[in-house]
C-alpha cells in the first residue's frame, strides 16, 4: 500500500508518525502530571488514527476529503494549543521541532487533493 502513495503523501505519513512518536514520548516523560499524560497519549494516538484513516483504511476511502480536513484541523488545534498551554515558555527544543513538523504537515495536508 505504501508504494501507491505519492511523495507528498509519504511525507504526510512520515510527519504524522514523527509527531505521534514525539507526543507519546512526552506522555511517558510527563507521567507525574496526569492531565498532560492523557493529553499527550490521546494526541499521539489521534495522529496515528487520522493518518491510518486517510491512507490505509479502505473503508474510509469515500470519505478521504473529510478525513483530510479533520486531520488538518486536528493538527492546527494542536499547533495553537501548544502556545496556549506553554506561554511564555514556548522555546523548548522538543516543542519547537514538533511545531515545525506540524506546520509542514498542515501545509502538505492543505496542498493534498
Amino acid at each position: 500500500m505504501i508504494a501507491n502513495l505519492t511523495g507528498r503523501q509519504k511525507g504526510i505519513v512520515g510527519l504524522a508518525v514523527a509527531t505521534a512518536v514525539i507526543h507519546l514520548v512526552l506522555a511517558v516523560l510527563s507521567r507525574d502530571f496526569p492531565m498532560f499524560l492523557i493529553l499527550f497519549i490521546l494526541n499521539g494516538l489521534g495522529y496515528l488514527a487520522l493518518v491510518a484513516g486517510l491512507y490505509f483504511l479502505p473503508q474510509l476511502s469515500s470519505q478521504r476529503s473529510l478525513v483530510r480536513w479533520a486531520f488538518l484541523g486536528f493538527t492546527a488545534v494542536t499547533f495553537i494549543l501548544y502556545f496556549v498551554f506553554n506561554w511564555p515558555d514556548i522555546w523548548g527544543p522538543i516543542g519547537l521541532v514538533d511545531k515545525a513538523i506540524e506546520l509542514v504537515l498542515i501545509i502538505f495536508l492543505w496542498q493534498e487533493k
